[in-house]
């Protein structure tokens, strides 16, 4: 139930240990790999990214390696932006800008992103309307918004939180970003692909 918070909480604790395990799981990672994501987008090589909830920069590089623009690595966890930091200086990038914080935390102008990557995070955001929103405003006209999330399993002892897909497609739409692409790549794993018209 959405709190009237001013600010959206994120609730991190257990989160990236989760998202370590989930993403970097090798099986997982040739199944659906951080590049299957970046051809569907898709991105070009002018584009500017924010890694929204970044974790271990399982996105993060392989964009940087992709794009000639910024891409932004946004967490909570300075832990997570130091291992990022590690893994770009041992692949030279040098495009790849951390920032520890939440969005509300967020300094990059608006209309400046090309594309949005939120992987395995919106579903940890309440209220995640105001979140959207926030990041539709940083998008470009024709901008993207990438969402990875995992359907939520059919057990009623389930704990960790989780939306829908349905539900997902529904608060972006609701943000006024249009859909443009869905699939599940593997497992229970889903994605959202929408634009920010022009």
């Amino acid at each position: 139930m959405p709190n009237n918070h001013s600010k959206p909480q994120e609730k991190t604790h257990g989160h990236h240990h989760g998202k370590i395990s989930y993403l970097e799981n090798p099986e997982r990672r040739k199944a659906f790999s951080p590049e299957t994501l970046l051809k569907r987008i898709p991105l070009k090589n002018t584009d500017s990214v924010l890694d929204f909830g970044a974790g271990t920069g399982y996105f993060t590089i392989p964009a940087a390696k992709q794009v000639d623009g910024d891409v932004y690595a946004l967490d909570t966890d300075l832990s997570m932006l130091e291992m990022i930091k590690t893994k770009a200086a041992k692949e030279e990038l040098t495009n790849i800008v951390p920032i520890q914080g939440g969005e509300g935390e967020l300094s990059i102008p608006k209309e400046s992103i090309d594309v949005v990557i939120a992987s395995l995070v919106l579903h940890e955001i309440d209220p995640l309307a105001e979140t959207l929103m926030k990041i539709k405003e940083l998008l470009k006209a024709g901008g993207h918004l990438a969402v990875v999330e995992l359907e939520p399993k059919k057990k009623p002892d389930q704990k960790a939180p989780r939306v829908s897909l349905a539900g997902m497609e529904k608060e972006i739409e609701d943000a006024g970003l249009c859909i443009t692409d869905k699939f599940f790549p593997v497992d229970s794993l889903y994605v959202l692909i929408a634009r920010k018209q022009e």
